[in-house]
């Protein structure tokens, strides 16, 4: 119920200084999110933030008197990156509601969508496939941004400019076996390997998805199933997460991972790099309220000193120090920012004893 006391907490505080209110609805469906969240047996990522004060984030001129709502889904990159906006807004003197740590893409939607929720770094592609219902990807980073930018605009959501980390599909190989494979470091170049190198760990969804392994093959020249191509027996289907660990100890040469997936760094993957632009753009870009973002058009330099920052590299080490080095997203946020300067450290009355 730690939750839900989170929220209430927040909304007391927000009376006592004689915020602006959102209503009932809100506040309901906050703490029917936070007893979602404790029923379902996560850790609310409620419970404590590190305090944030000014760094190279000013304090904007009358944010004091508003509330913003922050919001992310639930796992290791989205809650990093939704402490960050936490941070971020702190710094520049919001009364910030913590909502990251939703299980799942559609109730995040649904409350940016609904204007329960005033802030979120959310996926391009994502937007595009899932929330917009397009068929198919824009590989091309910046097109797909301004696509989804333009696209979300009736909403009444604004995108602002993306970061450079693009976590999408990718295929690794472990480092040591490299330069057994000829050096390779484009997927364009797997034709060049006799078949039998041409093995894959994959996961079932990678399996059949339309941005997964068989069209990726055909868009690189190779058949499926073909014994000149890529033999059926050459493909391993692997439970989620074991990919990593079978293409680090040789079951294969090429794993299915994630561009900026912590595991990378800690097993001495090798990504390839995809030269001819098959798999869809996954940039991370802050969403913002419209209504807000006019009120408060300061936002968006916020979130300009921080987005061209994380990089797939930087987002890879963050997300390594949660998942390998068993960090807190919290701290790691918070660490990384002030170790950039955006935001500094500054005593908090209400940290835990």
């Amino acid at each position: 119920m730690k939750a839900a006391k989170a929220v209430q907490a927040a909304k007391a505080t927000k009376a006592t200084r004689n915020r602006r209110a959102r209503g009932p609805m809100v506040t309901g469906l906050l703490v029917g999110l936070a007893l979602i969240l404790s029923g379902c047996g996560l850790q609310p990522a409620t419970s404590f933030v590190p305090a944030a004060g000014p760094g190279s984030i000013e304090e904007i001129p009358g944010a004091e008197e508003q509330t913003v709502v922050v919001t992310s889904k639930n796992f290791t990159e989205q809650l990093i990156l939704g402490k960050i906006a936490v941070l971020a807004m702190q710094a520049a003197g919001f009364d910030v509601t913590d909502l990251t740590n939703v299980p799942g893409s559609q109730p995040v939607r649904e409350l940016m969508l609904s204007g329960q929720a005033d802030i979120t770094i959310e996926y391009t592609g994502t937007a595009w496939l899932t929330y917009l219902g397009k068929k198919k990807g824009i590989p091309n980073q910046q097109k797909q941004w301004e696509a989804v930018k333009k696209a979300d605009k009736k909403n009444g959501l604004t995108w602002l400019p993306p970061a450079p980390l693009n976590n999408t599909y990718a295929m690794a190989v472990r480092s040591e076996a490299v330069e057994k494979l000829g050096g390779i470091s484009k997927l364009s170049e797997l034709k060049e390997l006799p078949v039998k190198e041409r093995t894959f760990c994959i996961e079932s969804e990678f399996n059949s998805r339309s941005d997964g392994m068989t069209p990726m093959l055909k868009h690189y020249g190779l058949e499926r199933g073909s014994p000149e191509g890529v033999p059926n027996d050459n493909i391993g289907i692997y439970d989620t997460g074991a990919v990593y660990s079978a293409t680090d100890n040789g079951a294969c040469n090429f794993g299915e991972v994630f561009t900026t997936d912590g595991r990378i760094d800690a097993l001495d993957l090798t990504v390839l790099e995809d030269d001819k632009n098959f798999f869809p753009a996954y940039n991370a870009a802050p969403v913002v309220r419209t209504e807000l973002l006019k009120e408060f058009p300061q936002i968006a330099d916020v979130f300009a000193q921080i987005m061209p920052e994380l990089t797939s590299d930087v987002m890879r080490k963050l997300n390594g120090q949660v998942d390998v080095q068993g960090g807190t997203p919290a701290d790691v946020a918070f660490d990384w920012m002030v170790k950039e300067g955006f935001i500094s450290e500054v005593e908090n009355p209400l940290a835990p004893e």
